[in-house]
């Protein structure tokens, strides 16, 4: 069984992004992230720190990180399915102070997952690693459908996340997925009216989907700064 990554610490003040950039990588390290890709330690680690620059200075024209809180972080390390598959990265999550691993949802046709991309609004970088910077759950959308979710997002600046994004969130911050706080992640599409989204079901985190003109009392949509950094 995969060990429970820790919840993050809410009330650090003031905030140290390079302290956390660290503690992200040291995260993946300890869940058996190089394995899964096929990569020491050393070279993982070597792959991902030319990150940790952008990570301290923020998105292009920031006025610096606000300290994170249990519904909102200030960035994230993405690892990317051209590094690990979605499957095992979704089975080393886990809900805050569990230990059951998340899981996909068997409505997920065999071989259907890997046709979510990323829609083009996003310019998600190329690679096996970015950065995605501001990252929100989205509660004020909640009983929204992502469609009307999109209008909102697109009236604040912001932009929705992926798959891949998602799966950072919870990994990294476990606490972000709770009763009735779970989220969409309407950042990655295949073609059709489903849209991913993660929430809770036997006690761990799911990825299945919903549609895209449906809303749920329980699911808002997650968000995050339009600027995503990658390592060219």
């Amino acid at each position: 069984m995969s060990e429970s990554p820790s919840t993050t610490a809410v009330t650090t003040d003031p905030f140290d992004a390079g302290a956390e950039f660290d503690r992200q990588v040291q995260t993946l390290l300890r869940l058996g992230y190089p394995k899964l890709a096929g990569r020491t330690e050393e070279d993982f680690t070597a792959l991902v720190t030319p990150l940790r620059a952008a990570a301290v200075a923020g998105p292009p024209g920031s006025a610096g990180h606000r300290p994170p809180t249990e519904a909102r972080v200030p960035f994230l390390l993405v690892v990317t399915r051209d590094l690990v598959p979605v499957e095992p990265r979704l089975g080393l999550t886990t809900l805050a102070g569990k230990r059951k691993p998340g899981f996909l949802d068997r409505n997920f046709p065999a071989g259907d997952l890997p046709r979510f991309d990323p829609i083009k609004e996003l310019e998600v970088p190329a690679g096996p690693a970015y950065l995605v910077f501001d990252v929100e759950r989205g509660e004020e959308f909640r009983n929204l459908a992502p469609a009307a979710a999109m209008e909102g997002m697109s009236a604040q600046g912001r932009l929705p996340l992926t798959i891949d994004e998602g799966i950072a969130f919870v990994t990294q911050h476990p606490a972000a997925l709770a009763s009735n706080r779970c989220f969409s992640l309407v950042g990655s599409r295949c073609g059709d009216k489903r849209v991913p989204a993660l929430w809770i079901s036997q006690g761990a985190p799911k990825l299945g989907w919903c549609w895209y003109g449906n809303p749920h009392t329980w699911l808002g949509s997650a968000t995050a700064h339009p600027v995503r950094l990658g390592l060219d």
